[in-house]
């Protein structure tokens, strides 16, 4: 045969060894659900060269090897609850209520701390105005981990905050994540916190992006949002250190978001979670601040640190929102931007309406992803039959993550109902049984519900063909994306 003979030989038989080869791969995938080893399938099969890519690149949920040991490894150094005050004694949880807190503290070994205290910011303004005003108050040390940190005018208060702090001796460390917050990293003034000896950091480095996928996917990010300020306070929600009007996506403006200040011993755990992101990092110890804090908790509500990633155990986030939906009673309210859910999720959301539960999931109206608003509205006609009540927030691009159980219990952080929160981020939440605070937290969804289209049986039956097939068709590649 000939040297052209043998090309055109290899040119036939190479990219079939390759579908064959990756297919192979997607059905070897642990922790797969069926039809996500299928999406896959059909990818490599219809488009060969891209599904190929694809697989290569966002097939593989693995975020690295050395980051994975890294990680476990700060995980060791940091003290144990024990050391740090937090495994003595359980705080009154009625018993129905108990089961969720065990779930919790099986994905992170946090378990329900009694004693605590929070406040709801009332918008992203307030919530930046109160952390400067924790930072400028700090006499220890300032704690800050965020997915997205923009160059604007709320960001930039946070960085002279910051820098502040540093200069009158307080130790400041900042994390954010490489991709989410690189127009800060490109910026002066992250080099300008450094000059004001800031200790800094970037989570997830992606390096040379052409080398990225032979060390872990580029797409897997630390999505958390935390602050933390001498030991004694921490902020958790949703909302990225940015103004409201999030100038890299302006058109959906405003960002809503809800964030809100804790105190007592639940501080302590968004430290540890803090601290486990920072020594995976950087070689630092922080485990003295951790094991030298004095735990009196006061008067106050049970509370838990919910922190999920690519360390903690495969379909964590998902089984504590399903353990939520399954033990409301009467009423569960949802807001999340991004909807798109792994089969549990979606029918332990119908099975709650089912039931006979009021049960109510608010989205945005326009969202920044069409893929994610036309994936999303693919499954509205299950929820709508199954008597879920679907609401559409019209007052800018709704951001808050929330889930309260009955009145009582809420869920309040960093995860959205989709599966790269429940595969790929790296997220943080905080679980609390409080009937003041969840009230606050539930007046807050009222205000989302009334400001939002409902979303009748009728609307959804007017949908064109064409819209239908299209919402479906990308639902479709949900396990994909």
């Amino acid at each position: 045969m000939s040297t052209s003979g043998y090309m055109g030989w290899a040119l036939v038989v190479l990219p079939i060894a390759l579908q064959v080869f990756y297919c192979i791969r997607a059905l070897l995938r642990p922790h797969r659900e069926p039809a996500s080893r299928l999406a896959w399938v059909v990818v490599i099969i219809v488009a060969p060269i891209v599904g190929v890519a694809a697989y290569i690149l966002f097939g593989n949920t693995n975020v690295g090897r050395r980051r994975i040991a890294r990680l476990r490894d700060a995980l060791k150094r940091l003290p144990s609850l024990t050391e740090m005050g937090l495994s003595e004694g359980q705080p009154p949880i009625p018993e129905r209520y108990a089961p969720l807190f065990r779930v919790g503290q099986s994905i992170s070994n946090y378990p329900a701390v009694g004693g605590n205290k929070a406040q709801l910011m009332a918008d992203s303004d307030k919530a930046i105005d109160a952390m400067v005003a924790d930072i400028d108050a700090a006499t220890d040390h300032v704690h800050l981990l965020f997915y997205i940190w923009l160059p604007d005018t709320n960001g930039l208060k946070m960085v002279e905050a910051v820098k502040r702090a540093a200069r009158r001796g307080v130790t400041c460390r900042v994390i954010v994540d490489d991709i989410g917050s690189r127009l800060l990293l490109r910026s002066e003034h992250w080099q300008a916190m450094a000059a004001a000896k800031v200790k800094l950091a970037r989570a997830l480095p992606v390096g040379n992006p052409l080398l990225r996928p032979l060390k872990g996917r580029i797409d897997m990010r630390n999505h958390r949002k935390i602050a933390v300020v001498d030991n004694r306070v921490t902020y958790c929600g949703s909302q990225n250190c940015a103004d409201p009007a999030f100038a890299i996506k302006a058109d959906y403006a405003p960002w809503v978001d809800v964030m809100m200040r804790f105190e007592g011993p639940v501080v302590r755990q968004n430290q540890h979670l803090f601290a486990s992101d920072w020594m995976a990092h950087v070689k630092e110890d922080l485990s003295p601040l951790l094991r030298a804090v004095n735990l009196l908790a006061g008067p106050g509500f049970t509370a838990q640190v919910v922190g999920t990633g690519a360390a903690v155990r495969y379909s964590a986030m998902p089984e504590m929102f399903i353990a939520l939906m399954n033990s409301a009673r009467r009423e569960l309210i949802v807001t999340t931007p991004y909807y798109v859910p792994d089969e549990p999720i979606q029918a332990a959301l119908c099975a709650c309406a089912h039931r006979g539960v009021e049960t109510t999931i608010v989205f945005p109206r326009r969202n920044d992803s069409w893929i994610v608003a036309a994936a999303s509205r693919s499954y509205y006609r299950e929820l709508l039959d199954a008597g879920v009540n679907i609401h559409e927030y019209e007052g800018g691009l709704l951001h808050s993550k929330t889930l309260t159980v009955d009145g009582e219990v809420t869920l309040i952080g960093s995860a959205n109902l989709d599966r790269r929160s429940f595969e790929l981020n790296f997220e943080n939440n905080i679980l609390l049984h409080d009937i003041n605070v969840t009230s606050e937290v539930r007046a807050r969804q009222q205000n989302y519900i009334e400001s939002s289209v409902f979303i009748s049986d009728r609307m959804v039956a007017k949908w064109s063909r064409s819209r239908q097939v299209w919402n479906n068709a990308i639902a479709m590649l949900g396990p994909v994306l």
